[in-house]
Protein backbone atom coordinates (compact mmCIF):
# COMPACT_ATOMS: atom_id res chain seq x y z
CA UNK A 1 0.00 0.00 0.00
CA UNK A 2 1.30 3.42 -1.26
CA UNK A 3 0.21 6.92 0.74
CA UNK A 4 0.88 9.88 -0.82
CA UNK A 5 0.70 12.93 0.14
CA UNK A 6 0.70 16.41 -1.59
CA UNK A 7 2.58 19.98 -1.08
CA UNK A 8 2.26 22.34 -3.58
CA UNK A 9 3.60 25.89 -3.24
CA UNK A 10 5.72 26.83 -6.04
CA UNK A 11 6.64 23.66 -6.64
CA UNK A 12 4.61 20.10 -5.89
CA UNK A 13 6.18 17.40 -3.67
CA UNK A 14 4.82 13.93 -3.52
CA UNK A 15 5.50 12.30 -0.04
CA UNK A 16 5.65 8.83 -1.05
CA UNK A 17 4.92 6.37 2.19
CA UNK A 18 5.18 2.27 1.88
CA UNK A 19 5.02 0.54 -1.17
CA UNK A 20 5.39 1.17 -5.05
CA UNK A 21 3.47 -1.42 -6.98
CA UNK A 22 1.94 -1.13 -10.40
CA UNK A 23 -1.69 -0.10 -9.07
CA UNK A 24 -0.10 2.76 -7.21
CA UNK A 25 2.11 3.74 -10.02
CA UNK A 26 -1.56 4.11 -12.29
CA UNK A 27 -2.45 6.54 -9.39
CA UNK A 28 0.98 8.48 -9.72
CA UNK A 29 0.74 9.21 -13.31
CA UNK A 30 -2.41 10.31 -12.84
CA UNK A 31 -1.49 13.12 -9.90
CA UNK A 32 2.00 14.11 -11.81
CA UNK A 33 -0.32 14.69 -15.07
CA UNK A 34 -2.72 16.37 -13.61
CA UNK A 35 -0.14 19.15 -12.27
CA UNK A 36 0.69 21.96 -14.96
CA UNK A 37 3.83 21.42 -17.38
CA UNK A 38 5.95 24.86 -15.67
CA UNK A 39 5.57 23.50 -12.05
CA UNK A 40 8.54 21.72 -10.22
CA UNK A 41 7.84 18.41 -9.12
CA UNK A 42 9.43 15.72 -7.09
CA UNK A 43 8.93 13.02 -5.32
CA UNK A 44 9.72 12.33 -1.66
CA UNK A 45 10.97 8.85 -1.30
CA UNK A 46 11.87 9.28 2.27
CA UNK A 47 9.64 7.02 3.47
CA UNK A 48 8.97 4.63 0.77
CA UNK A 49 9.62 1.11 1.93
CA UNK A 50 9.43 -1.31 -1.01
CA UNK A 51 9.44 -1.33 -4.61
CA UNK A 52 9.67 -3.55 -7.50
CA UNK A 53 10.62 -3.70 -10.67
CA UNK A 54 7.69 -1.32 -12.17
CA UNK A 55 8.08 0.83 -9.60
CA UNK A 56 12.50 1.24 -10.56
CA UNK A 57 11.37 1.73 -14.10
CA UNK A 58 8.56 4.33 -13.37
CA UNK A 59 11.06 6.58 -11.20
CA UNK A 60 13.94 6.02 -13.83
CA UNK A 61 10.96 7.23 -16.18
CA UNK A 62 10.30 10.01 -13.80
CA UNK A 63 13.60 11.69 -13.42
CA UNK A 64 14.63 11.39 -17.47
CA UNK A 65 11.12 14.07 -17.69
CA UNK A 66 12.68 15.94 -15.08
CA UNK A 67 10.79 15.33 -12.19
CA UNK A 68 13.21 15.14 -9.02
CA UNK A 69 13.78 12.20 -6.47
CA UNK A 70 14.13 13.21 -3.37
CA UNK A 71 15.77 11.16 -0.45
CA UNK A 72 16.31 8.77 -2.76
CA UNK A 73 17.90 5.53 -0.73
CA UNK A 74 21.16 4.36 -2.31
CA UNK A 75 19.85 1.03 -3.35
CA UNK A 76 17.45 2.46 -5.09
CA UNK A 77 19.52 5.11 -6.39
CA UNK A 78 21.83 2.31 -7.51
CA UNK A 79 18.49 0.04 -9.12
CA UNK A 80 17.76 3.41 -10.78
CA UNK A 81 20.79 3.83 -12.57
CA UNK A 82 21.09 0.42 -13.89
CA UNK A 83 17.55 0.39 -15.29
CA UNK A 84 19.44 3.29 -17.33
CA UNK A 85 22.05 1.74 -18.38
CA UNK A 86 19.90 -1.58 -19.40
CA UNK A 87 22.13 -3.72 -16.78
Amino acid sequence: MLRIHKKANAEVVFALSGRIDEESIGELERLIGGEGKDRRIILDLKDMTLTGQDGIAFLARCEAAGIELANCDPYVREWITRQGTGT
